[in-house]
């Protein structure tokens, strides 16, 4: 059994979240599974590991659909922190089948790709009237200014939450998923706790009003379904809401950033990109895969499983190195070099199986969109400060990103 060096790999070093990817090369040489003591968890750097595993039904999001937290030798969590719990544990992510079919069924009318087609010149107009805020001032911070306000006004928009409303959603959001990290500080489950109670109590007064008055929006949507005997209790209602919002823009709003610093930091490709702008699919897929926003993504083992010889036994978790299968030479070629006219990139930053990312059509046109609008309307975007990374490993992002023209 490999164990890793902890001087390697060690999320709570700010040198290692600076820059994993030298790490993650010393895992994948160590060997397919690597246990890591620190966090108890089994770490899977592989790509074609990670892809499979994905796929594996001996896998679980979570165990209670099966098990006890006693019979799987698990502790459960502390009472104080039940409100987070309560509403992590009844969205779609932290579900299996059936509750996790039953529920993405319903939500995924909401993601067609006819609907989101729908909403491309909404999310193309939003994304260029920030840019051409940003332009008028001048410049200033991508992340607060652009990165920020898209994926939240649009997810918001498709929940029904009005934009008077709006304000909270982003720092709750961060709160809640600061749990999502390893080892999260008593500090982190206390706000955790309080975002969640005040995000439900919110949602819970918005579903009433919806019952009262339904709208053209997701929640009144789940509502109606719920009526007409596809069963969502109102926990599942708010619990899908949240996932939603979370979902619908951390992800988007944390490549957006890490995107650009990767563009000013390789200029050459940059100016390819400034110079053709039919590459920006390509560059938003490249971009996704070369600084992912989601770094790990966590799998209790529900079934004894065999990797590479390595039995990890019933009840022990598997942390998936997406950042590292992003990187992995066996499916990239020269995979720590930026390159935006990729032409096989099967990156994993959405995930797969299952599980698999409801919202990556509309992340990609999001993406898109913001990336068009500041190449066609901010030319000579340039970066005005060294940006500051987060503290945080498993969700990828920066503290700002200060620009100027």
């Amino acid at each position: 059994m490999a164990v890793v060096d902890a001087l390697s790999f060690d999320p709570w070093d700010p040198a290692f979240v600076a820059d994993p990817y030298p790490a993650y090369a010393e895992l994948r040489e160590r060997g397919r599974v690597i246990y890591y003591e620190p966090t108890d968890q089994w770490l899977v750097p592989r790509h074609a590991d990670v892809s499979a595993l994905l796929r594996e039904r001996r896998l679980g999001r979570t165990y209670q659909h099966r098990f006890t937290h006693e019979d799987f030798g698990r502790t459960a969590p502390p009472a104080e922190q039940e409100p987070f719990h309560t509403l992590n544990d009844h969205g779609m992510l932290d579900l299996e089948p059936p509750d996790h079919t039953r529920i993405r069924r319903l939500v995924s009318k909401a993601f067609t790709p006819r609907t989101v087609e729908r909403l491309q010149p909404y999310v193309r107009r939003l994304a260029g009237e920030l840019v051409d805020r940003l332009v008028e001032a001048g410049g200033g911070d991508l992340l607060s200014d652009v990165a920020e306000p898209l994926p939240v006004a649009v997810i918001a928009e498709m929940l029904g939450i009005p934009e008077s409303d709006r304000g909270p959603l982003r720092p709750w959001s961060a709160d809640i998923c600061g749990m999502y990290e390893l080892s999260p500080s008593k500090e982190t489950a206390a706000r955790a706790v309080r975002a969640s109670v005040e995000f439900s109590e919110y949602l819970r007064e918005l579903i009433a009003a919806r019952r009262e008055e339904p709208g053209d929006d997701l929640i009144s949507g789940l509502i109606a379904a719920h009526d007409e005997g596809d069963r969502l209790t109102e926990q599942e209602m708010i619990s899908t809401a949240v996932l939603l919002l979370n979902a619908g823009h951390e992800a988007t709003v944390n490549a957006t950033v890490n995107g650009w610093w990767a563009l000013f930091r390789n200029p050459e490709q940059l100016a390819a990109l400034r110079a053709d702008h039919s590459l920006v699919p390509s560059a938003v897929e490249e971009l996704m895969r070369y600084d992912t926003p989601l770094q790990l993504f966590e799998r209790w083992v529900l079934d004894d499983i065999e990797i590479d010889g390595t039995t990890v036994p019933r009840g022990a978790e598997i942390a998936m190195l997406f950042g590292s299968a992003n990187h992995d030479p066996a499916v990239f070629a020269d995979p720590d070099r930026l390159d935006l006219t990729r032409p096989d990139n099967p990156h994993i930053s959405f995930s797969a199986g299952i599980h698999y990312c409801i919202g990556a059509p509309l992340a990609r046109i999001e993406l898109a969109a913001s990336m068009t609008a500041l190449l066609e309307r901010a030319p000579t975007l340039a970066l005005a400060a060294e940006p500051r990374r987060k503290p945080n490993f498993v969700i990828r992002g920066l503290e700002g990103l200060s620009v100027t023209l």
